[in-house]
């Protein structure tokens, strides 16, 4: 799946790592809202950010917009 500008990152890796968005968050130790959020472009702390990139085996950085 290639990434667009309009595409959100978190949305993009979760797909390319085929987790829901629930499997993600379970994985990250988060709540799934959490990446509901993030995904509808809510701007998430850095340290959930670097939960959830952790679980998709990426940078933070790849995550932040």
């Amino acid at each position: 799946m290639a990434t667009t500008e309009n595409t959100n990152p978190i949305r993009a890796a979760r797909q390319r790592a085929r987790l829901t968005q629930l499997g993600l968050a379970q994985a990250a130790g988060v709540h799934y809202a959490t990446i509901q959020q993030g995904e509808a472009g809510r701007r998430l702390s850095a340290a959930t950010l670097e939960k959830i990139a952790g679980a998709l085996g990426l940078r933070a950085e790849e995550l932040a917009r």
